[in-house]
């Protein structure tokens, strides 16, 4: 919880700042309404993310499902690029604000004053450093942080709470302005309801509570497909962080709406992006006020550790599942190097400045709550509980208004988004482009009777498989396809000969077990398999027969007909196309030694 909740609970930081400045006086009950979108929309969204997708993944995996092939997979891309746009910038702007409290303590050096990207650059790199040390460290110091920095705020707002006690005029004061500036307790709420958008980054940690599942420990009788006690853990840890930000949220924005000057929060101001920490100076003094300023430094640059936990868990589950990254982005530390660079750019491109950030980042938020809304609703409606797919859906409306208002009042924030995802498109495709070429079967097994079909057309040490289409499998089309191999690539005439056949599946797929099944159709051996892509099924089963059986296969193949180029295109996207001289590439990238390299004829 509390590794999601340096994201979640540091926005105390500067939410309450926000809601003033979003809603003026209107901020508790713009606030209230927070808390019950909090706890009536997107903590029961979540907690069924939770139970549905329960390795980390998210509603991203649950609406992967939903649609196949390559519209799952652009999606989950489109996806990803808001998951980016979010984490990268909550590590980003959280770091920027944490040099915003640094610089703006009564006890920071004056030389600080301007080096707001030199220090954010400083606090990303010790960040990215603890990352590189080890994931159990970065647990222990989220617990000292969100602990520290949740009882240091409990005995701000009880100081606030206390002396608005004693001056009871203040929240009379308050409601009689409220009365004569809207009329109607109706009128309030619709107000308030218009400037919920801008409050929306009160909701940022939900995504993060869900990317930090995998580290919930499993339970007795828990199974990967089902892991009971892993979900349940993660309800618990949605609905605790949930309840607890919910009474902060309310309890701080009531005290800083009440004590804090309007003009102290505009921009420039003490307050501003600071609230909290304005009346933990004011009220206990420059040594609690330091402390506590210490404590949100801390939370705040620690905030990018659940969003780093968050990119760390996602992008090894499928960008090079989908042949859309290298191999070493599984591993966390490149991966962690990679995520830091990206920051760095980020933070010097915005000049280290949060208002600049904070479009991208409630964007972000907005956009992953929302597809988790609608990710749910599909999902109830697909088994029939109807009741739970009217709340969802109506969830999914509520949030959907959030964030297109959000869009069109910071359009800033949709173009950085957008940014992410042209990005991560581009350099997924041009990694998928430059895999192509791999072997890319995770495992070969051939069936027994696939053993039993090649021991016996074997030859010499050598077994010969002409490349069959499975389209038309009449008796006629394999006579026709032997006579045509014997007399293009001069079988002799008395060779035993088997044919090989792949069926494409998923051809959005980049890798898959392949399973060779022997079969005899019209008395003709067949070796038959599925696979994302053809030429790269055959290569890997010839590897694999040469590996395990000992035997040296010659595959025989036409020449496709057709431009290179669009048969090229069938190759990366359909798993098609020109066959003979891509199986032959990849046998040759796979095994250079040209003696042990499986023979390819064309004829």
């Amino acid at each position: 919880m509390c590794l999601s909740g340096l994201d979640y609970f540091s926005t105390l930081g500067y939410q309450p700042a926000i809601a003033v400045l979003a809603a003026g006086a209107l901020a508790p009950i713009a606030t209230i309404i927070l808390v019950i979108v909090t706890l009536c929309a997107a903590l029961p969204v979540y907690r069924r993310v939770a139970e549905e997708s329960p390795h980390g993944q998210g509603s991203i995996a649950m609406l992967e499902r939903l649609l196949p092939h390559w519209k799952g997979k652009v999606l989950v891309l489109v996806l990803l690029g808001f998951a980016a746009t979010d984490f990268m910038i909550t590590i980003t702007l959280s770091a920027a604000d944490a040099t915003a409290h640094v610089i703006e303590n009564p006890l920071a050096p004056h030389w600080f004053e301007g080096q707001n990207v030199a220090i954010t650059l400083v606090l990303l790199a010790l960040l990215t450093a603890l990352f590189l040390r080890g994931f159990h460290e970065v647990m222990g110091l989220a617990v000292f942080l969100v602990f520290t920095y949740l009882a240091l705020n409990l005995v701000v707002i009880a100081s606030s709470l206390a002396r608005i006690a004693a001056q009871p005029y203040i929240p009379g004061d308050w409601w009689a302005g409220l009365t004569a500036s809207h009329g109607s307790p109706l009128a309030m709420v619709a107000v308030a309801l218009l400037v919920f958008p801008k409050l929306a980054l009160g909701l940022s940690g939900f995504e993060t509570g869900v990317a930090v599942m995998p580290q919930i420990r499993h339970r007795p009788g828990d199974t990967e497909a089902r892991p009971a006690g892993r979900i349940r853990g993660a309800k618990r840890l949605l609905t605790t962080a949930a309840l607890t930000m919910s009474a902060f949220l309310i309890a701080s924005s009531v005290a800083v709406t009440w004590l804090v000057p309007e003009d102290e929060l505009q921009p420039g101001g003490e307050a501003n992006g600071r609230a909290l920490a304005y009346l933990a100076h004011e009220q206990l003094g420059e040594v609690f006020g330091t402390v506590y300023d210490a404590s949100t430094i801390g939370i705040l640059w620690f905030a990018g550790a659940s969003a780093m936990a968050g990119m760390l868990n996602l992008i090894p589950r499928y960008l090079p599942r989908f042949g859309m990254a290298p191999e070493w982005a599984r591993a966390n530390r490149p991966l962690a190097l990679v995520l830091a660079s990206i920051a760095v750019v980020v933070t010097v491109l915005f000049e280290a400045s949060v208002d600049a950030q904070g479009a991208a980042y409630a964007t972000g938020v907005l956009v992953l709550i929302t597809s988790a809304a609608v990710a749910v609703t599909l999902s109830a409606r697909r088994k029939r509980q109807w009741g739970l797919a009217v709340g969802f859906a109506l969830t999914s409306v509520v949030f959907l208004y959030t964030t297109v208002a959000n869009s069109f009042e910071r359009p800033d924030g949709l173009r950085i988004a957008g940014f992410f995802i042209l990005a991560i498109v581009l350099v997924s495709f041009a990694s998928r482009f430059h895999r192509s070429t791999e072997l890319r079967a995770t495992t070969v097994r051939l069936d027994p009777a696939a053993v039993a079909l090649l021991r016996g057309a074997e030859e010499d040490g050598l077994v010969r498989l002409i490349a069959h289409e499975p389209l038309r499998l009449s008796a006629e089309r394999y006579r026709h396809k032997l006579e045509h191999a014997r007399l293009a690539s001069h079988l002799p005439q008395q060779s035993p000969t088997l044919f090989i056949e792949i069926r494409v599946g998923d051809f959005s797929d980049f890798a898959q077990d392949v399973v060779v099944r022997g079969i005899e159709r019209h008395g003709y051996g067949v070796l038959e398999a599925t696979a994302p892509a053809v030429p790269t099924a055959i290569a890997a089963i010839c590897l694999h027969i040469r590996d395990e059986l000992g035997i040296m296969p010659h595959v025989y193949f036409r020449w496709t007909e057709g431009s290179p180029l669009r048969n090229l295109l069938q190759f990366l996207f359909l798993g098609q196309g020109e066959i003979a001289p891509v199986t032959r590439e990849v046998l040759r990238e796979a095994e250079p030694n040209l003696q042990r390299r499986p023979w390819v004829h064309v004829g």
